[in-house]
This record gives C-alpha cells, sequence and structure tokens, in this order.
C-alpha cells in the first residue's frame, strides 16, 4: 500500500516531504525498537514515555515514514496530526483491510463481569454454531489457538492484527473485552461494533482515571461514541445490566437498548430459583416466553453475567435453545472463585477480586453458602494502582471474613509492608483485630486478621489454618500466572501454592512454611 492511500482516511494537520504517492508501506509500527525498513512509525504518547522522543530510533531502522502530533525535520514523509493514538487506529484499520466490518463484534465494558461474560458469549455462540474468537483479560483465542493477553483489551494495531488472522481463519464472531483504558486511549477506534454490553460500575482504576466520574464517562464512551457511530451504527445495539444506578441512568440516555435485570421493564429478565456451591437455577424471560437455565457458576453475581451474556444473545437473534445450552455447558471461568482440589474438607477457591465490589461479591457469596465453618480471606492490593481502595477493601474483609490474612499483590515499584499498612485501617474500623497464627488458630477465634507479605507464605499459613468445613478464599490475582515485584515478572499462580499448601497437610500433617 502506497503511503497516500494508507493516510486517506486520516484528516492531517500537514503533510511533509510527501512526492507523488509516496513509498510502498510494509508495516505499522507504534514500537521504534519494532520498526523495520519500509514501515512507518507512529509517535504515540504514553504515561510513562514519548514515542516523539524514539522518532531518531525508528528512523534509523529504516522507517519510511513517521506519523506524529509535532512539527518536526525530517528526512522521510512527516504526517502531522492532532491525535496519534486515533491515527494509529485508523491507519491500522485501513492497513489491515477494516477486519471488523465482515465480524459481528460484540465489546464487553465494566469494572466487574466482563470476562465471565465473555466466556459464558462464547459458549452460546459456539452452540448456536458461530465461529468465535474472543479477545480478553485471560488470553485471545480461535479456533485452536490461544495467545497470550498482555492487557484486557490490545493495542489499536494489535487488534486489528488479530481481528485480521481471525476473519482470515473463518472466525464470523469475536467477543471483546473493552477495559476503561481502551476506550480512552482509542485502542478500538476504527472497531465498529455489533453490540456493547454493560456489566456493572464500581471503583477502579482512580490511578488513571482520577475520579469516579471520569471514570463512568470512560465507560459511556462505548455507548454514546463508539457504539453510535461507524457502518454499523443504524443496527447496533446496547445490552445494559440495570440492577445498578448507573446502569439504569446508561439505559435511560440510549435510543437501541436491550435491559437485563429482575425489573418488570427488562428485555431479558431473570429469577434464580437456587444458588448454591454447586452452581446456580433460574429463569430468565425474554419478553412472553421463559426459558429455564442451569449454570455451574457459583454466586448471584454470576446470575447478573448470565443476564448480561443472554440479553448479547438476544441482541444477535440467536436461538433461546443455544442460550440455555451455551450457559450449561460453561463449567468454569479460569481464575473466578475456581475452587482448587475440589472434594478436599476444606474448601479453597481463587478469584480474580481485585476491586472493592469484586471481594464484596465474593466473600458475600462464600459466606452465604459456607455452613456453620469459618470464611478465611486472603488478599492484597497492587502497587502503584488506586490507594483510596485500599482501606475499603480492608473493610470489606473485615466485616464478611472470620480471618484475613494480607498480604502481596502485585506490589510493582512500592513496598509490600507500605501497601498492607494502607489496608489495615478498614480491618480495624470493621472490628477485626490483628493476631499471630497461634492465636488465629485457637478454637473459636473471630474477626482477626495477619499480615504476612509474601503470597506463598500466607496462602501456607491460611491453608494451615483452614479446618475441615471451612473456606479459603485467595482473591486477586485470579488466572494470573506471575506476580509483579519491582520491575520483575516472577512466576507465580495461586492455584499451584494452593494445591502445594493442601498436599502438604495430606493426613492433617500441619504444613511448613517456607523460609
Amino acid at each position: 500500500m502506497r503511503l497516500s492511500s494508507l493516510i486517506a482516511r486520516l484528516r492531517p494537520l500537514a503533510v511533509s516531504g510527501l512526492a507523488g504517492e509516496g513509498p510502498e508501506i510494509g508495516s505499522l509500527h507504534y514500537r521504534a525498537q519494532e520498526t523495520v525498513p519500509g514501515g512507518v512509525f507512529v509517535a504515540v504518547r504514553g504515561s510513562a514515555a514519548d514515542g516523539h522522543r524514539f522518532i531518531p530510533e525508528a528512523l534509523a531502522r529504516g522507517a519510511a515514514a513517521v506519523v506524529a502530533e509535532e512539527a518536526l525535520r525530517l528526512s522521510v514523509p512527516l504526517v502531522r496530526v492532532a491525535d496519534a493514538r486515533r491515527a494509529l487506529a485508523e491507519l491500522a484499520a485501513a492497513f489491515y483491510g477494516d477486519p471488523a466490518r465482515e465480524l459481528t463484534l460484540v465489546a464487553v465494558t465494566g469494572t466487574n463481569g466482563k470476562t465471565t461474560t465473555s466466556y459464558l458469549l462464547e459458549s452460546i455462540l459456539r452452540e448456536a454454531g458461530c465461529r468465535v474468537g474472543v479477545i480478553g483479560t485471560i488470553n485471545i483465542r480461535w479456533g485452536g489457538r490461544i495467545e497470550e493477553s498482555a492487557v484486557t483489551t490490545p493495542e489499536s494495531l494489535d487488534l486489528q492484527r488479530t481481528l485480521r488472522l481471525m476473519r482470515e481463519d473463518g472466525v464470523t464472531h469475536v467477543v471483546l473485552e473493552a477495559s476503561s483504558h481502551a476506550i480512552e486511549l482509542a485502542r478500538i477506534h476504527a472497531c465498529p461494533l455489533d453490540v456493547a454490553v454493560f456489566t456493572n460500575l464500581s471503583q477502579d482504576h482512580l490511578d488513571f482515571h482520577g475520579d469516579m466520574a471520569r471514570y463512568a464517562a470512560a465507560k459511556r464512551r462505548l455507548f454514546t461514541e463508539y457504539l453510535a457511530s461507524g457502518p454499523k451504527a443504524e443496527r447496533a445495539l446496547a445490552v445494559i445490566n440495570t440492577e445498578h444506578s448507573f446502569g439504569r441512568q446508561l439505559a435511560d440516555a440510549l435510543a437501541r437498548v436491550v435491559r437485563v435485570g429482575t425489573d418488570p421493564d427488562c428485555a431479558v429478565r431473570g429469577e434464580i430459583l437456587a444458588c448454591d456451591l454447586s452452581g446456580l437455577r433460574g429463569r430468565i424471560r425474554f419478553a412472553d416466553r421463559e426459558l429455564a437455565i442451569a449454570s455451574r457458576l457459583v454466586g448471584r453475581h454470576n446470575f447478573e453475567n448470565i443476564l448480561c451474556a443472554a440479553g448479547a444473545a438476544l441482541a444477535l437473534n440467536l436461538p433461546e435453545s443455544a442460550v440455555a445450552a451455551g450457559i450449561a455447558a460453561l463449567a468454569q471461568v479460569p481464575g473466578r472463585l475456581e475452587e482448587v482440589a475440589p472434594g478436599d474438607p476444606r474448601r479453597v477457591y481463587i478469584d480474580y477480586a481485585h476491586t472493592p465490589d469484586a471481594l464484596e461479591h465474593a466473600l458475600a457469596t462464600l459466606r452465604g453458602l459456607k455452613g456453620t465453618g469459618r470464611l478465611l480471606c486472603v488478599f492484597g492490593c497492587g502497587g502503584d494502582r488506586d490507594r483510596a481502595k485500599r482501606p475499603l477493601m480492608g473493610a470489606i474483609a473485615g466485616r464478611l471474613s472470620d480471618f484475613a490474612v494480607l498480604t502481596s499483590d502485585n506490589p510493582r515499584s512500592e513496598p509490600p509492608e507500605a501497601i498492607l499498612e494502607e489496608i489495615v485501617p478498614g480491618l480495624r474500623a470493621a472490628g477485626a483485630v490483628e493476631a499471630g497464627p497461634a492465636e488465629a488458630g485457637a478454637a473459636g477465634f473471630s474477626r482477626g486478621f495477619v499480615c504476612e507479605p509474601d503470597r506463598r507464605r500466607a496462602i501456607a499459613l491460611a491453608v494451615r489454618l483452614a479446618r475441615p468445613g471451612d473456606i479459603v478464599l485467595i482473591a486477586g490475582k485470579g488466572h494470573e500466572t506471575y506476580q509483579i515485584v519491582g520491575g520483575e515478572r516472577r512466576r507465580f499462580d495461586d492455584r499451584e501454592e494452593a494445591a502445594a499448601a493442601l498436599s502438604a497437610q495430606e493426613g492433617g500433617r500441619p504444613c511448613r512454611l517456607r523460609a
């Protein structure tokens, strides 16, 4: 593709150094170190680095043209734009032939529930006979291919490349988890949507957005900007969970909307008939039709995710039989109330809950189902992220668990002990008392906590303290197989650590904590 054709859909502020149709372009890049001869380098401003600083490196590596926001004198054509991120998305869509226009694309957004909803919808689409691709937090997958996810929603260039690969492999429907970062940073720009799903809104990512108003505004943009523009806009539908106030407000502001929830005005209305550790049973009403559903997913919050997936299925005109079959077929979502060693009398669950709302849902679910045993919780908070949620999560753990083990999540550049110090006030405000492991193991002890910064030791401690009939929730990392300490990503899997701790106690022998 010639440069002049590639940039035709942009509205550049200026173009310099371009003669005729310009050079033949063989690739696009936003990382200077990956630039190859004949490629276009797009200088994107990031939170940690400004791509404009790396233009010399891109030129040294053979960049045939540069797209940037600054006026520069270069030896190659310069395309100056007002917003390099949007320009990157437009260029990527043009370079890969607008794959989103050839696909049925469903975007799912919300603080919690995106991943579970995407798994549910994937299962429903498969039951309907569709060829499905999923781009999300856990991985990117289609057919028999699985790729690692570095972030929930890839950068626009990587996203468009993946969509083209999916389409070439025969995929017809793609479910995309749309994070608030992706919405704000234009990663999904130039991706016309068929359906957009909203799950819920609660506190998270305030380190990036600043406050809840801006965070909510980012979520709203998926529907008012991305869904409402492009070649699919006239038929595109929003699916909104109206069980929460922001969802109701959002639904009221939209013209083409499928409401899901428990209210009578919902197009997809649900009712739970049974909820226990074996799963959920209920019914869903589509207008005047009723559908019985059964799911192995645990917790009332997952019923909301089921309704969101069913709403998306309705928006896509999928058969109701596929909805019921798809919900029933999904046995487990990795790292979402995932049980370790089923059958062990101490029930241990791994969950990705890393926000106040998610931790509350997970603990409330297990507390309501635990019987006469105790509920122990292992959790922490990520470093270099929203600090305001730390005491909130402490208060939730103090209120809903019988004993909490505070530990590292992904501390990143922060000292783990400093993070724990900001969680502790919430626990104390909820009436929890700091104790040592010996006190915690005493019969009848409850409403306490202990700080153990080493996550491996913390998991082993919680498992050692658990007695038959107790439940242990290990929260915060879920499916993740690493821990970020400083600038290093270390191998770490909560599921493996919990299984090892349980195994170490076979025959009732106490678990030896590692030094």
